[in-house]
């Protein structure tokens, strides 16, 4: 494992114009967070704490108002654009409604030039990889909520990124399938140990799937509070893991820290 992280957000602060010319808002303050290379990391918080604005971030899609941004140590500049060695899992499906599923999967391959029957090939391997052999002619809305995760990260992870952004991306999901996507999403990734940042709202989920896990305080001014190692042995069923002295130990200690900043969050949201 390189010394170098893979992502490193150093010092980040965000701010956001008031409405109207009112005064500015900061959601993020003086942030850094680090992700190594081969390591999942998920972060948790209040709802609203900027989650999501340090994942766009990281992307390259939200420019930082200080601090900087460093892919695999080189600095990520706005103006040069996204940060091209990520992929980026959204909360909702980011699929195209008129493209079959195996378009859909190889629409970052179309968009980068590669020949037809070769991105075919790819993502027909991909389907197969996420156990939709055989759907590829099938059109999203023909397909469960399940099903379309799954292609939504074979659309992911087929053009081979270094860095893995998931922004809740099992959040809509009941909860049988929720976790029957964790271990898909686990299993994809001990095949090659991608750096992994992951937001969730949901605790347990960041404990069964991380390595590190790292909590943000209530905004605004967002910062991160905790930072919490996950020896957990691998490989991991989640629903299994859950029930083991060692998890729920970890529960405690991380809800313990996270308890005062979600409490505030929503005292302030009742005040608003």
């Amino acid at each position: 494992m390189s010394s170098v992280p893979a992502l490193a957000l150093e010092d980040v602060t965000c701010r956001f114009a008031g409405r109207d010319g009112g005064p500015s808002y900061t959601a993020v303050a003086n942030s850094t967070l680090r992700v190594a290379e081969g390591e999942f990391v998920s972060v948790v918080g209040p709802t609203g704490c900027g989650k999501s604005t340090l994942l766009n971030v990281a992307a390259g899609l939200l420019a930082p108002s200080s601090g900087a941004v460093n892919i695999f140590g080189e600095r990520l500049v706005a103006s040069q654009g996204v940060n091209r060695r990520a992929g980026y899992m959204f909360q909702a499906d980011a699929l195209m409604p008129w493209r079959t599923g195996i378009d859909n999967v190889i629409a970052g391959l179309d968009f980068r030039g590669v020949p037809r029957a070769e991105a075919r090939q790819r993502g027909e391997e991909w389907l197969r990889r996420v156990g939709l052999a055989g759907f590829g002619d099938r059109y999203p809305h023909q397909m469960s909520g399940g099903m379309r995760k799954r292609l939504a990260l074979a659309q992911t992870l087929i053009t081979r990124p270094d860095i893995l952004l998931m922004d809740e991306p099992f959040s809509a999901l009941d909860v049988q399938t929720r976790q029957l996507m964790e271990n898909e999403l686990l299993a994809l990734w001990a095949e090659d140990r991608k750096s992994v940042l992951f937001i969730t709202h949901d605790l347990e989920e960041a404990i069964a799937l991380s390595d590190r896990v790292v909590v943000l305080s209530a905004g605004p001014g967002t910062h991160p509070i905790g930072d919490f190692r996950i020896d957990l042995p691998r490989p991991r069923d989640v629903s299994e893991i859950r029930m083991t002295p060692a998890f729920l130990a970890l529960h405690r200690e991380i809800w313990g820290a996270m308890k005062e900043e979600v409490l505030k969050a929503y005292e302030r949201q009742r005040a608003a």
